[in-house]
């Protein structure tokens, strides 16, 4: 692995191949693990501002999801959720690890549920932040929900993925400015390391694309296996924001019901969807005292 300073952090840089593809990752601090798992758009980097507070305890592993960021997308390319599980595991032992304490935001929080569900050896303990599931909701809501993003999937093939993707994201009930704005202070914080790495990245618009041709179905219809995770006793935390909760949206009322149904706790994280950007150290804390209860 290559090496590089940011931030008074030493970030090991590295590629794994599996399936097809080359999967690009990052790693920082010696201690446990602590994979995160990126949303839609598949950036290890998002994490990055935390992942460098978290690393003075943890060995925190981020990576760029496959047909994203950094690592390679070939041909055929079709979204599984089972193969971005087994991604993730193909991560950790890249790294020299075969378990880790999972964290996934959002279509991350759908992988990271998977893993529970068919890695569970992989997983220490799992934490779910928003997960875009509709399918656990009374039916007609979850009709609704899953009407709706079936309607952007096709406005890809009539208008475009940009057209798409802003159907999408206006439609799912998340606060657009502020994500934008965090999604900016990011790119702020990370520019100097990306210019310093010299690493080729896929064109944003290669990237869109596969979101919503992809992913956006996948994800969305994807029923988490309660009764599985359950028999395999892999220790879980569903986690809602302090935006999402204050408003009752239906991320809300998905990790509510799986906290439920899985009998686990739910934990409120600092701000919105995206926070982890734009609230780097409320988030940092907030996984810590996670990651605490989860190591007892």
């Amino acid at each position: 692995m290559d090496t590089m300073n940011t931030n008074q952090n030493l970030v090991q840089l590295g590629r794994v191949t599996t399936e097809g593809d080359d999967l690009y990752y990052e790693v920082r601090g010696q201690g446990q693990p602590f994979l995160m798992i990126p949303a839609a758009g598949g950036d290890g980097d998002y994490y990055a501002a935390v992942a460098d507070l978290l690393c003075d305890k943890y060995k925190v592993i981020t990576y760029d999801r496959r047909a994203n960021a950094r690592s390679t997308m070939h041909e055929p390319q079709n979204f599984e959720i089972s193969q971005q599980s087994r991604d993730a595991v193909a991560v950790l032992h890249a790294v020299g690890e075969t378990s880790a304490f999972v964290f996934g935001n959002s279509s991350g929080a759908v992988i990271a549920l998977d893993m529970a569900k068919t890695q569970p050896q992989a997983v220490r303990a799992v934490i779910v932040h928003e997960p875009p599931v509709p399918g656990v909701l009374p039916l007609p809501q979850a009709r609704k929900w899953q009407r709706r993003f079936a309607s952007a999937y096709l406005t890809a093939f009539r208008f475009g993925s940009y057209v798409a993707a802003t159907q999408f994201m206006l439609g799912v009930r998340i606060p657009m400015l502020k994500i934008a704005q965090a999604q900016r202070r990011s790119n702020e914080y990370t520019r100097s390391r990306r210019e310093q790495s010299g690493e080729h990245r896929l064109n944003v618009k290669v990237g869109v694309e596969f979101l919503v041709k992809g992913e956006l179905l996948p994800v969305t219809n994807y029923l988490p296996d309660v009764e599985r995770i359950k028999h395999n006793g892999v220790k879980v935390f569903m986690a809602v924001g302090e935006w999402a909760r204050s408003r009752k949206t239906w991320h809300l009322q998905v990790a509510h019901i799986l906290a439920e149904q899985l009998g686990c706790e739910l934990v409120t994280f600092p701000g919105h969807h995206g926070s982890y950007e734009d609230m780097p150290q409320e988030w940092a804390a907030t996984l810590r005292r996670v990651l605490h209860q989860a190591e007892a």
